[in-house]
Formats: structure tokens, C-alpha cells, sequence
């Protein structure tokens, strides 16, 4: 039987009551377009120290992984092959002191990937929260929202509602700020979680960027008392091994969450692709490689940090990572217009929570010759 009432718009449609993308926070990036354009006109060129993405060569050891595993005409398993699962239970034992074995480690499309969607995983919902540290990577919040669960940020564990948080983020070193957790800190944490039944998942992505301090996992023996029940780590290979067009990345620790993950993302095909995996074995295989990037990085990082004090930059925290967190005490978006009119592209703090608005962030992953521009600007 036909009928003239109007239907309701499809799910995503413009004019539907309700979209997904109502739910989450502009997109933060979008906001920086017009900042980018104005630092693209200056006459030596743009200096982007906004993005955090490697510009360095993927290591040859690495290519050629990925070259010889081209000829995989069949399904991977979400699971991954036994040689990737061994290869990244034997970094962590060999790197970061985590007693685990392979069946508690899991590879995932990227990081970020996991972020956002682990708390619909594992079934978060509305009246649950997902916390994460004040000064944060957006896609914490992002992945509570996805979900329907409330995001609430902390500056100490302590002071989260235990009778609603189900998922804790902690994020060292930090993501903008560089900050270290020392393993106290950590313990505490752990501790905290424990007694209120609540999932501890750090984000341990840029732990082999330790400068001034040395980043400690969760899933080390001493800061989480020998047991992974209730903990999990996520790690990445894109800073590390300049690897963030492969999204080589895994999360690992307790095993029971493991595996349900595992039963959820195979129903997703969340496939890490075979060439990718067969790259990941050789990228945790070799730390020669990493001494070496870590170098370029260290260099960028003296020369960016001595120009930005000189130019009247105080730099806090900053003590690991890939970033510098700077201030000249003053509105974040000031400070990203100033240095834009010298062709130089941050990011502001505000990206990162409210706390952050009177800092930037800058990252050092640009070329030498990138960085030596800007070092003439900011001393000019």
C-alpha cells in the first residue's frame, strides 16, 4: 500500500535528525588551513612543524621485507602470522621488560585506529566514561564519543568517579606535551584501576623517544606487579621505523582482553595487510635502525630548541617524544599567526585540551634543510 507521508532522511543523510558526526568535536586541523596558506607564501618556502609524520626513508631492510611478501594472493588472519606475534612479544620483552608471550599480543591497522574504536569493542556505552590525561591526543575523546560514552579528562587518577570510568587512558611520553610518567606514577595508576575494576590502557607510541628522561611501560614486571589482568599497551612502528604509511602498530597485555578483541575485529575483517606484517617482523628485529633515526631526530631537536628560546620561547615538559611544548605567555592562536608570518606552521595547544591554550606544539619531524630554515628565521 503506497503512502504520501515523507520518510525520514537515511542515517548519515544531511537532513536526518541524528548523524555520528554530530556527536564529535570539529575537526581540529581544518581550523589551522588558513594559517598554513599565509606561512606557504613566505618567499624561502613552508616550514611545517604542525603534523607529526616522519620525512625520513623507511629504512631498505624494511623495504625489501615488504618487497619480498608482495606475492601473498590469499587472506591474511587478523591474528597475524606466528612470526609477527613472536616478533612483537620478543621486542617486548627485549625493550620494555614485559614477561608476555604471543597470545597476548594482537596487530592493529595503526594506532590511531585502535584508539578510536577500542572503547565500542569492547562494549562501552551510554552512563560509561572513558577518561584521559587533560593535555591529550583528540582521539581519546573522539572514541568515547563514537561509542556513546561519556569522555572526562583528569590530571590525577584519583580524582575519576569510580563507580563510571571503564576505560583509563595514560599516554607517556606525552602527546603534545612530552611529559614522562615515572614508574611510580605509573604503579599508582595501576593500582587505582585494579581497585575499581577499571581497563588501564596506555599509549606507549613514542617510547623509544625517551631525551631527558627514560619512558617506562605499564606492562614492565615492576610497575605492574608481574600480572597484565586489566592493562593493556598500545605501540607503534611509524615514529620509530618512519613507518606511519604502513600503519604498522600492535596493542598488547592482558590476554583475556586480547582475545576478545581478537573475536570482535575478525567479525570486522580488521586485517593487518601480509606484506605490512612481514615489514613489522623486520622492523622489530633491527634496532640499528632506530639508534639511527634517533640521532636525526636528537639533532632537529637541539637546533629547534636553542632557536625557540632565543626567539623568547619558554619550553616545559618536552623531556621525550617527537615534540616541543612552548610558550611565549600569550593566546595560542597569537602565537601560531607570529610565527606563520615567518612561513613556520605549529600547532596550538588548544588542539589538545583548554589547558593548552597559551602553548604550541612543535614537531621535529621536518628535513635538515627544513629545520636549518626556520633556525635562520627564528634567529634572524
Amino acid at each position: 500500500m503506497s503512502t504520501n507521508e515523507p520518510r525520514a532522511p537515511f542515517p548519515g543523510h544531511p537532513g536526518a535528525a541524528r548523524r555520528v558526526s554530530d556527536l564529535l568535536p570539529v575537526f581540529p586541523w581544518d581550523k589551522l588551513e588558513p594559517y598554513k596558506a599565509r606561512a606557504l607564501a613566505h618567499p624561502d618556502g613552508l616550514c611545517d612543524f604542525s603534523v607529526g609524520t616522519p620525512v625520513d626513508s623507511v629504512p631498505e631492510l624494511i623495504q625489501k621485507a615488504l618487497a619480498a611478501s608482495t606475492d601473498t594472493p590469499g587472506y591474511p588472519t587478523v591474528w597475524g602470522k606466528p612470526e609477527l606475534r613472536e616478533a612483537i612479544a620478543g621486542w617486548l620483552r627485549r625493550r620494555v621488560g614485559a614477561e608476555i608471550g604471543p597470545d597476548a599480543v594482537l596487530p592493529t591497522i595503526g594506532s590511531k585506529e585502535l584508539v578510536a574504536w577500542l572503547p565500542g569493542q569492547l562494549g562501552l556505552g551510554p552512563g560509561d566514561q572513558v577518561a584521559y590525561p587533560r593535555l591529550a591526543y583528540p582521539t581519546y575523546e573522539v572514541g568515547a564519543r563514537l561509542c556513546g560514552a561519556t569522555p572526562v579528562e583528569y590530571e590525577d587518577v584519583e580524582e575519576l568517579d569510580p563507580a563510571r570510568v571503564r576505560l583509563i587512558w595514560l599516554n607517556s611520553p606525552s602527546n603534545p606535551t612530552g611529559r614522562v610518567l615515572t614508574a611510580d606514577q605509573l604503579r599508582r595508576a595501576v593500582t587505582w584501576a585494579r581497585t575499581h575494576g577499571a581497563l588501564l590502557v596506555s599509549d606507549e607510541c613514542y617510547l623509544e623517544l625517551g631525551w631527558e628522561a627514560e619512558p617506562v611501560s605499564v606492562l614492565r614486571a615492576d610497575v605492574c606487579g608481574g600480572s597484565h589482568e586489566g592493562l593493556l599497551a598500545v605501540h607503534s612502528l611509524s615514529k620509530r621505523s618512519n613507518l606511519a604509511g604502513y600503519r604498522a602498530s600492535f596493542v598488547a597485555g592482558d590476554p583475556v582482553v586480547v582475545r576478545e578483541l581478537l573475536e570482535i575485529r575478525k567479525h570486522g575483517g580488521m586485517i593487518v595487510p601480509a606484506p605490512v606484517q612481514a615489514a613489522t617482523i623486520a622492523a622489530l628485529g633491527d634496532d640499528a635502525h632506530v639508534v639511527e633515526q634517533r640521532a636525526r631526530y636528537a639533532a632537529r631537536r637541539s637546533a629547534l630548541r636553542e632557536a625557540l628560546t632565543g626567539h623568547g620561547f619558554r619550553i616545559e615538559h618536552s623531556e621525550a617524544s617527537l615534540y616541543l611544548w612552548a610558550t611565549r605567555d600569550e593566546p595560542c592562536w597569537d602565537t601560531v599567526a607570529a610565527l606563520a608570518e615567518l612561513g613556520i606552521l605549529v600547532a596550538p595547544g588548544d588542539f589538545y585540551g583548554p589547558a593548552g591554550d597559551r602553548f604550541v606544539r612543535v614537531a621535529f619531524t621536518a628535513t635538515d634543510e627544513r629545520v636549518e630554515a626556520a633556525v635562520r628565521r627564528l634567529n634572524g
